[in-house]
């Protein structure tokens, strides 16, 4: 396609925006980036800054080049926008038709085999011990909304159910046998969804299930010729989770609730549920602990026995005469046969983790996990991703060497900065805490509540202030809130809809939150001036995938692990400040680390927005008066 057909129609869709459409060199210069990428099906990074209008400057070159095209997005909330704002605008706008649908993974559905066997009221289906611990007229409702809903999809509810409700009318994806060995597969919301998937257009989906896709071969999503990788920094994580395994007592509890519900041999499901808890309990001596080499014996024959009495579950599930399990009992039977199958594999895989593989046990002590994941996942993307798909990655923070961790070879794509339309440097203030001590020093903690009480008493309260950790969250709180004339809120308070809600509509308050707010906060205007920064989040040293790759970094671990993400969680968390093009305020880093430590401080510095930077405190405080008016009583 050519780029003047892009840059016309990118002019045309803007112009139609509510308001009418200002231009933006960056969103141009990002449209005709992604339409040559396209054409030369090469891999294309692009940084894109807050106010770009990123999602545009890809959509509209993808839809002109007349391929189909799968864009993965990490947050719901993009998602939404995607499918909800941009993709229906553009449908009006663009003067070319398209298709486009949303596919979530199976478990976003409701089952209506499930639904079935649910039944209503006293008709509850028991036997697997789901739908008798769910409350009756959640079961009820859920049925109800089932019958009448088009899509099935979880989000569309205008309540959140329970999790036990929801997992008594919904499936896996280890345990669903598929359309055609299933009794309601005709009508199976997750299928239609696929089915109107394989024939849009633009398909929008989330990247663990684009992850999914990838490590099972392609067998997911339709083929298209072109994915967008927005939000771009999370795709390393997301491929590493995908492409490794989970196993706790909880996948042992779910396959005895299946196996209940087919099989009337109490002593075969209670094995199995006791060897979940067999498992949780040898894997509680491990919590946070890599497992190197050969699994520890009480872990190794924990897996042994589990092993064993899926063997006998399995056992008992070929038994059962096939001619007799018709219906629901059939769909019953496939169901158990393919969690059990599944978690026999799963077992097997843990057993014998590869050179290139990290296991390591998190997660509470009453419930621990058993994890493994590829340490790096730059050679199965190699193999499964760019030699196949034209990919743009794109995100508002591009981590330093991302291409290079993802497996994109030098030379081999190509990678552009367009920055954000943003003034900066006239709206946004950068100050360093820089005669605070060390973060590690035992003084730092009172030094940082006095530092936060002068910033947010200077800000009028309007502050969102960052932390490390849930306990500096709570000592911040405790210390520093009753010195502060307006309100604060803690992340402990309310659901995240909720804190963001109440902290954008009431504009004197502050929140208090922890690294699930760094990112995917969205407050432009006037209740948010401050964002503080407890101290620059470089990860733990115990983290053992982290670990694993320091390992294999040598030398240049800090360089190509640790400093990376550091530089891409600041710059999320600082991001989160200026939202609209008339936002001001302050980003307050209360780590001296940034202005004296001279073996990375550049590099943190130039990841961040051109905003000024300021060492003095009297400068930012007054620089936060001038954001609210004198009546408020900040001053």
């Amino acid at each position: 396609m050519a780029g003047t057909d892009v840059t016309t129609a990118l002019a045309r869709v803007t112009a139609a925006l509510p308001g009418g459409g200002e231009t933006r060199p960056g969103q141009v210069e990002m449209a005709e980036a992604v339409a040559r990428a396209i054409d030369a099906e090469r891999p294309l990074v692009v940084q894109a800054g807050t106010g770009t209008g990123k999602s545009l400057a890809y959509l509209v070159p993808a839809l002109l080049s007349g391929k189909r095209v799968v864009v993965a997005t990490a947050t719901k909330a993009l998602q939404d926008q995607l499918a909800g704002k941009d993709l229906p605008f553009l449908a009006a706008h663009l003067g070319r038709p398209f298709t486009f649908a949303v596919l979530k993974g199976r478990s976003n559905y409701v089952c209506l085999q499930r639904v079935s066997e649910v039944g209503d009221g006293a008709d509850q289906l028991t036997l697997d011990g789901l739908a008798a611990r769910a409350p009756a007229a959640e079961l009820r409702w859920l049925r109800a909304w089932a019958a009448r809903s088009p899509t099935g999809d979880r989000a569309e509810l205008d309540a959140e159910p329970s999790p036990g409700a929801w997992a008594a009318v919904s499936v896996s994806s280890r345990e669903c046998p598929g359309a055609t060995r299933c009794p309601k597969g005709e009508e199976c919301f997750a299928e239609r969804a696929r089915q109107a998937a394989e024939e849009a257009d633009v398909v929008v989906v989330n990247t663990h299930l684009y992850g999914l896709h990838l490590e099972c071969g392609g067998m997911i999503l339709p083929d298209h010729d072109v994915v967008v990788i927005d939000e771009a920094h999370q795709f390393e994580d997301t491929i590493s989770a995908t492409f490794g395994l989970e196993l706790g007592a909880g996948r042992f509890a779910n396959l005895a609730r299946a196996v209940r519900a087919i099989v009337d041999d109490h002593r075969l499901t209670d094995e199995v549920e006791s060897a979940g808890a067999l498992l949780a309990a040898a894997l509680a001596d491990h919590v946070g602990r890599r497992l190197r080499g050969r699994l520890d014996d009480d872990v190794a024959d924990a897996l042994a026995v589990g092993r064993q009495r899926v063997e006998r579950v399995l056992a008992a599930l070929r038994s059962i005469d096939d001619a007799r399990a018709v219906g629901d009992a059939a769909a019953r039977k496939l169901r158990a046969v393919k969690l059990a199958t599944a978690l026999a594999e799963e077992i097997d895989a843990v057993q014998a983790v590869p050179p290139t593989s990290v296991a390591w046990v998190e997660g509470p002590v009453p419930s621990p996990a058993l994890r493994v994941a590829p340490v790096d996942v730059a050679e199965p993307l190699r193999e499964v991703l760019w030699p196949r798909t034209t990919a743009v990655l794109t995100s508002a923070t591009i981590p330093p060497l991302l291409a290079a961790r993802v497996g994109l070879e030098d030379g081999a794509f190509d990678q552009l900065d367009v920055g954000s339309p943003f003034d900066y440097p006239a709206n946004a203030l950068l100050y360093c805490a820089a005669h605070l001590p060390d973060p590690r020093s035992p003084a730092y903690e009172a030094a940082l509540h006095d530092e936060l009480v002068a910033l947010v008493t200077a800000a009028g309260g309007r502050t969102l202030a960052l932390f490390t950790s849930y306990r500096a969250m709570d000592a911040a709180v405790d210390a520093v809130g009753p010195r502060l004339r307006w309100p604060v809120l803690s992340q402990r308070d309310l659901p995240k809809p909720a804190l963001v809600a109440r902290f954008t509509a009431e504009e004197p308050t502050s929140l208090f939150a922890t690294m699930g707010f760094w990112q995917g906060v969205d407050v432009p205007g006037r209740s948010l001036s401050l964002v503080t920064i407890d101290r620059l989040p470089f990860p733990r040293p115990d983290e053992p995938l982290l670990q694993a790759r320091r390992e294999k970094a040598r030398a240049d671990a800090f360089r190509v692990v640790d400093l990376p993400r550091a530089v891409t969680l600041l710059a999320q968390g600082a991001g989160r400040l200026v939202r609209s093009a008339t936002d001001r305020g302050v980003v307050a880093v209360l780590d001296p680390r940034l202005a004296t430590n001279a073996r990375y401080r550049w590099d943190v510095v130039a990841a961040l927005p051109p905003m000024r930077r300021t060492r003095d405190r009297a400068d930012t405080e007054a620089f936060l008066r001038s954001l609210h008016d004198p009546a408020d009583g900040a001053a």
